[in-house]
């Protein structure tokens, strides 16, 4: 079975971020996505490819003050970011199998953590 990982540092923007960010000018989220999705995609240059996979994601965050499923949002600009760097040619069905999500805190270092794993 062929793994890679990536490790995004900091925080990815959540839904409330998007949202808000939105409100304020409709062209915000097209800046963000577009920021975001790079940054994943030089991240994951030379990780691949692969036909499909499994991710296990950990998003480390600084601290609790957000809800999960607000920051498990960020999963948009991984998948994109992987399409665009070639590590997986879609982020369809036919090429994610399955993802997970755990949370961590390390008010220090927070990064989200991407394990890649052909299945």
């Amino acid at each position: 079975m062929t793994e890679a990982t990536i490790v995004i540092p900091g925080e990815l923007p959540t839904l409330n971020e998007i949202i808000d960010s939105s409100k304020l000018h409709y062209m915000n989220y097209r800046d963000m996505k577009k920021e975001y999705t790079e940054m994943v995609a030089w991240l994951a240059k030379g990780k691949g490819p692969f036909e499909k996979i499994d991710l296990d994601i950990t998003w480390i965050c600084k601290d609790k003050r957000k809800d999960k499923d607000n920051i498990a949002t960020g999963i948009k600009f991984i998948l994109d970011g992987l399409v665009m760097a070639g590590t997986i040619e879609n982020d369809g069905w036919k090429q994610v199998n399955s993802f997970r999500h755990n949370f961590k805190v390390d008010k220090h270092n927070p990064r989200v953590e991407v394990k890649i794993r052909e299945v």
